[in-house]
């Protein structure tokens, strides 16, 4: 039979279904090409010393996260219909269903492999941002010991309790949080938060007075080539969320997801020339990053109009933000602005500007937001939303990371920060030829006679 009538004699569910489980995947991948994107950021701000770790750290975390997330991290982000957490699928036991909250359509429900790793890419990029507020002092060993609890219960319980029909899926008529500026961003920044309370800063970052000094990056390029890379990634991230590839939604969340992104480059470049008159480069590929995860939790629920308000926004917020928690906190790459301070307003933007339309035809959970409906009731909602994450994760991620300082210690010491963590923590550099003298021999040509 010709590939023609094979074609012709399968069932239109059958090529549904594989188009479904094809963008998935393709979604996965390019979401995990974001640790690519992390890389060059975090090893843009950090100096030439330490840019090394950090490519073995982000190997070592996805790889942690990928063991964990099939042992127990997805059954309890996914598995049943628990309200505080998952029950059933470790290790992919026959036993595991998708729950009745789940975001699952019917296309995906017999393809756990394929829903399951779109899933750990997202835990995967949570924990990622939770590094960038330890950059250049924290001991290598705090990476795997954080990762395993963070992808086995730590992001598992808060994505359970918004994408899996858990406890605030009940709240009010559901919280609202498309692709997780909550669950994913909000979470990343606050375990980070957790971390940096208990770390301190760089040596010399405060002066004598307690003023900041600024330690800049070794790479301003490589850095802009990282927010370039997440931008891509983006795209997997929301456009993804569809989970399936019926009607135009999946090109709509694309386009908003790109307006945000854009308009909040507009507005942190606008917010740092009107303040300082220079364009400073970090700050605009911030602007990138805090639009894109504004963005995240509304774009399946906005209209197109609503999107560079969202981006400028967070555009806005997000350079005033950096200044004022380096004032306090050694944050080197913003984190807790771009991805905490950004994640809040996009998940509260929810409750501003969700589309009655399209609540009603994707089936999505909550309320109009109160520019449609005059109700503050689903921006309550979101709010408690919010607040019930951070809580939960600060607490787990401020224990975890004090059961690691007592037991292990957290920071490298004073002389190994100086000597940086590539030479201490892994016996190389990651630019040799700044630190190592070499005597190359003369060719016999270039000897003298």
């Amino acid at each position: 039979m010709s590939a023609t009538l094979l074609t012709a004699a399968r069932s239109l569910p059958e090529v549904a279904q594989e188009l479904d489980v094809t963008w998935v995947i393709v979604a996965g991948v390019l979401v995990m090409f974001m640790q690519a994107g992390f890389a060059c950021v975090e090893m843009g701000f950090s100096r030439s010393k330490n840019v090394g770790t950090v490519v073995a750290k982000v190997l070592l975390n996805f790889s942690v996260v990928t063991v964990v997330w099939w042992l127990c991290g997805f059954a309890i982000a996914f598995g049943g219909d628990g309200l505080f957490s998952g029950h059933t699928g470790f290790a992919f036991s026959a036993a595991w269903h998708p729950p009745a909250g789940s975001p699952m359509p019917d296309t995906m429900a017999g393809n756990v492999g394929a829903f399951a790793f779109f899933q750990l890419v997202f835990c995967a990029v949570s924990l990622a941002i939770v590094w960038g507020t330890t950059l250049e002092r924290i001991r290598f060993i705090a990476y795997p010991i954080y990762a395993a609890v963070f992808a086995g219960l730590i992001y598992p319980l808060v994505a359970h309790w918004i994408f899996g029909g858990g406890l605030l899926g009940h709240l009010g008529g559901g919280m609202q949080d498309f692709a997780g500026s909550t669950v994913v961003h909000l979470t990343g920044a606050t375990g980070g938060l957790a971390a940096l309370l208990l770390l301190g800063p760089r040596r010399e970052k405060y002066g004598p007075d307690g003023s900041a000094r600024a330690i800049p990056g070794h790479s301003m390029p490589l850095f802009g080539l990282g927010v370039l890379i997440l931008w891509l990634g983006w795209f997997g991230f929301n456009a993804g969320s569809t989970l399936g590839t019926e009607g135009s939604r999946l090109a709509e969340i694309a386009f908003v997801t790109n307006l945000a992104a854009a308009s909040g480059a507009v507005g942190a470049a606008l917010m740092v020339a009107l303040t300082t008159r220079s364009l400073d480069v970090s700050m605009i590929g911030n602007g990138v990053i805090a639009g894109l995860v504004a963005i995240t939790a509304p774009s399946g629920f906005v209209e197109f109009w609503a999107a560079p308000i969202v981006g400028v926004v967070a555009g806005l917020l997000v350079v005033p933000a950096v200044r004022a928690i380096d004032r306090v906190l050694d944050d080197p790459v913003g984190a807790l602005s771009a991805h905490g301070v950004a994640g809040v307003w996009g998940t509260l933007a929810c409750g501003l500007f969700a589309s009655p339309r399209l609540i009603g035809e994707a089936g999505l959970p909550g309320r109009p937001g109160l520019f449609y409906s005059g109700s503050f009731e689903q921006l309550g909602v979101q709010a408690a939303g919010v607040l019930a994450a951070f809580v939960a994760v600060f607490v787990l991620s401020y224990l975890t990371f004090a059961v690691i300082k007592a037991v292990f210690g957290l920071r490298v010491t004073d002389q190994e920060e100086q000597d940086g963590l590539d030479i201490v923590e892994h016996g190389m550099y990651g630019y040799p030829e700044q630190f190592i003298e070499e005597e190359v021999p003369l060719r016999p040509s270039m000897a003298a006679p």
